[in-house]
């Protein structure tokens, strides 16, 4: 790879593989797997925009020709001398600068000689995983999502691949996480006009898309995507467009579970909700894949329904986990008694999983993850932390402590919890600040039930007491209670 090629707009004391408060390039397990499942050894590649560097090598050891497209200067100096085996070349400077020349149909203001494909006709695939705002610098003036895919598009080849990703600006980080540094200046914010950034939503963006023509005018919606005459597949990003752990062409089962790890992963502060329920309430809504955090469009090719392989388990069954938190809500303590010994046998024949990490099929259970060495009481006591957590409501009110429910879930298959010696309880408050408020209200409803039937229960003896047998009774015994206490008093005596 030759050295860098500058064609304006790079930006000279600015990394976006580094970056000192901005965030990081694209990057991921999923990104690297959608890549492998894509690209083949003929392909012609322009990766543009920030990507990891492992990403970066990963393609270029995949295919004969990659080029890339940079703002930064020391990126791209960083980059050539990376791959300075590989054949293509590393363009730095903004989009808008990274004109077509005559022979794809553009201006005759080339981006130089050496370049790879740009006089052949474009490139096989283009590699935007990172999306389109962080193509231009800040001496861009005005030039929106619109133009750099418009842009981007005529440096594609007929027939080629187009790999973009998207960020949701209303996805799950921004229900469960608030951006605290919105309101704090940062070196990236620089005036940028509000058509620079992508069209808000998944409708609108695929809009986008089909007016570009990238579509052919095939309806892409719903949690599956759309498999047309172009190939056009849509994955929902998790847990973020620049760490993708998993990529998922429909949220809803197991599938709704692996996102909601992946989100929970990334938020272990304090949150406005629990990111882990609310993931799976809006998968079970049909609402995870709009909401997820951004989008991967691969079009013109196909790539597999998850990214990386086995992220989902096939098979039918529900979550332990959800199985026994729904009948702790509904005080379904028969099934309890049922699962839970189930489970203990279980993992006595050898089975290594929690219950957020087991799959209840019927009566069998099986793995979901990788397995954990933990033995049963601690098993148990993982769910009764998760439990609490959660904020879920509780059907017996002494098991309002970790320690306290995991005694009590394990005899119920026969074990007993010994109990803590010179450790105070443990006060475990639930994930998020929505469900701290629903358990204040929950007990607070609770404590006013407890008072009424308290003042209920003092009223009825209060009225005992002043009812005629009442008194007759207590005017007849208590004589015979004083008779009593002072012939106890006359024998203590002889006895000494």
């Amino acid at each position: 790879m030759t050295r860098s090629n500058l064609i304006g707009g790079e930006m000279l004391n600015w990394s976006d593989l580094h970056p000192g408060d901005a965030r990081p390039a694209a990057a991921g397990p999923a990104a690297t797997a959608l890549l492998a499942a894509v690209l083949q050894p003929e392909h012609s590649v322009l990766i543009a925009g920030p990507h990891a560097t492992d990403l970066i090598t990963a393609v270029a050891a995949q295919v004969t020709s990659v080029d890339l497209l940079v703002r930064s200067a020391p990126d791209a100096e960083e980059l050539a001398e990376l791959l300075s085996e590989t054949k293509g070349q590393v363009f730095c400077g903004s989009v808008d600068r990274f004109a077509l020349d005559e022979k794809s149909g553009g201006s005759t203001d080339s981006v130089g000689a050496g370049s790879a494909r740009g006089a052949a006709g474009g490139y096989d695939v283009l590699v935007v995983l990172d999306g389109l705002e962080r193509l231009v610098g800040p001496d861009t003036a005005k030039f929106s999502w619109a133009d750099a895919l418009g842009r981007l598009q005529g440096r594609l080849a007929p027939g080629g691949r187009l790999l973009l990703g998207a960020e949701n600006s209303f996805g799950f980080q921004r229900l469960v996480q608030p951006d605290i540094t919105a309101a704090l200046p940062r070196d990236e914010d620089w005036g940028r006009e509000v058509g620079d950034r992508a069209p808000a939503g998944l409708k609108p963006l695929t809009a986008a898309l089909r007016a570009a023509g990238l579509t052919g005018g095939a309806e892409v919606s719903g949690e599956a995507g759309v498999d047309g005459v172009d190939g056009v597949r849509v994955y929902g990003v998790f847990p973020s467009l620049t760490q993708v752990d998993v990529a998922l062409s429909s949220v809803d089962g197991f599938a709704g579970v692996a996102a909601a790890r992946a989100v929970a992963s990334r938020n272990d502060g304090p949150v406005l909700m629990d990111p882990y329920r609310a993931v799976l309430d809006a998968a079970a809504a049909g609402l995870g894949f709009e909401l997820a955090p951004a989008w991967y469009f691969v079009i013109g090719g196909d790539a597999p329904d998850v990214l990386p392989e086995g992220a989902v388990p096939a098979g039918e069954g529900v979550l332990l986990e959800e199985h026994l938190l729904t009948a702790l809500r509904c005080d379904d303590q028969a099934e309890l008694r049922r699962v839970i010994p189930g489970y203990v046998a279980w993992l006595a024949a050898g089975g290594a999983g929690s219950p957020d990490n087991v799959i209840l099929d019927g009566a069998s259970y099986r793995l979901f993850g990788e397995p954990q060495e933990l033995d049963v009481v601690e098993h148990l006591a993982r769910f009764a932390k998760r439990a609490l957590e959660s904020g879920s409501r509780q059907p017996w009110p002494a098991a309002a402590d970790p320690h306290a429910l995991t005694a009590r879930l394990a005899a119920m298959a026969g074990i007993t919890v010994p109990e803590q010696e010179f450790t105070p309880d443990e006060v475990i408050r639930p994930r998020g600040s929505a469900e701290q408020l629903a358990t204040v209200a929950r007990l607070a409803d609770e404590l006013a039930h407890a008072s009424a039937r308290a003042i209920l229960f003092e009223g009825t003896v209060s009225g005992i007491r002043r009812s005629l047998p009442y008194r007759v009774g207590h005017a007849v015994l208590n004589p015979a209670r004083v008779i009593r206490r002072r012939l106890k008093r006359v024998l203590r005596k002889v006895r000494r």
